[in-house]
């Protein structure tokens, strides 16, 4: 059931709520004992955090996580939490389409984790401009076969997205109805400046904000020495150095700076939902104090955050 702490919002127009806390799985399940695994599984869905990440890093830069949805699959068999219970989103790379086309990725995919369909599923970032209308197309057929309900995209740079959202409006399809960015604390040119964000105040996409902690920069104050997501602008540096205010405020308000991270997310009406990883049950109910936080001191804790964003020179159209 949701938890009364934060109400819920759609990521799709007209679709169904989802949880507000969503679990990643970059280095997450792999990192987990079996048990461990299967209990993370039932305390999300307790603390509404029920939308659980399923990609299938087979391919690309992120190839060495390439049994993550088996060991999710595995641990969500285990659980025996109800399917209506949680929210599961796929993904689509981009990396080799469309020589190994969407159709294929996901039915792998589902075969994997054990699934018969997903939620909805996010269509991966990309080095050169994709083919849209066959992109639109190849979505869409997945769509009309019940493999998944809905769609967004991660990181693509505006122009792409207006144009997948002209193309499905054009073709009488569907189009994307979410946008997964980079956003947090310090990083908030791509989804409060002037690319995405009349789309997010229209109601044309929803935001689900991803990468909130910077690889961990924000939640321990330390650089990571694994493996991370790409460093749009090359700002980490200047992100480190903002963590001792970060972590000043989270005191003062009583919060991990993990939690006072996604607070700060979930306190933009354009955010449905917050994606980040947790291996430990304690470190989920400790992010989980992020739902209050932002339901009754949202507009304080964003005031208190104003001067520790860093990229204000970095390009809001998500060029990079």
């Amino acid at each position: 059931m949701p938890d009364a702490t934060s109400p819920r919002k759609p990521l799709s127009p007209g679709g169904a709520t989802v949880p507000p806390l969503a679990l990643g799985s970059w280095n997450t399940w792999d990192r987990m004992e079996f048990d461990d695994a299967v209990q993370l599984i039932h305390r999300a869905v307790e603390l509404d955090a029920g939308f659980f990440d399923v990609a299938y890093y087979n391919m690309g830069p992120h190839a060495e996580n390439s049994r993550t949805d088996i060991l999710f699959g595995e641990a969500f068999r285990a659980s025996g939490v109800d399917r209506a219970d949680v929210v599961l989103c796929g993904k689509l790379w981009l990396w080799d389409w469309p020589n190994q086309g969407f159709r294929g990725q996901i039915e792998e995919s589902l075969e994997r984790a054990g699934l018969d369909r997903f939620d909805t599923l996010v269509v991966g970032d990309y080095l050169d401009a994709p083919d849209m209308p066959r992109l639109v197309a190849d979505v869409n057929a997945l769509l009309a076969d019940g493999l998944v309900d809905s769609w967004g995209i991660n990181n693509w740079r505006i122009a792409d997205t207006r144009a997948a959202l002209a193309e499905a409006d054009a073709q009488g399809m569907i189009g994307p109805s979410f946008a997964q960015l980079k956003y947090g604390i310090a990083r908030r040119a791509m989804a409060e400046g002037d690319a995405y964000g009349p789309l997010f105040a229209d109601g044309t996409l929803a935001l689900q904000a991803s990468d909130v902690f910077e690889g961990g920069i924000l939640a321990t104050g330390r650089m990571p020495q694994r493996k991370i997501g790409a460093d749009v602008g090359g700002i980490r540096e200047r992100i480190l150095a903002v963590y001792p205010e970060v972590a000043r405020v989270a005191g003062e308000f009583g919060v991990t700076p993990a939690a006072l991270g996604i607070a700060f997310c979930l306190a933009n009406p354009a955010t449905a939902t917050v994606l980040f990883g947790a291996s430990r049950v304690a470190q989920l109910e400790e992010n989980h104090a992020a739902l209050a936080l932002a339901r009754d001191h949202g507009a304080e804790v964003r005031a208190a955050l104003a001067d520790c964003r860093v990229d204000h020179a970095v390009r809001p159209d998500g060029t990079w």
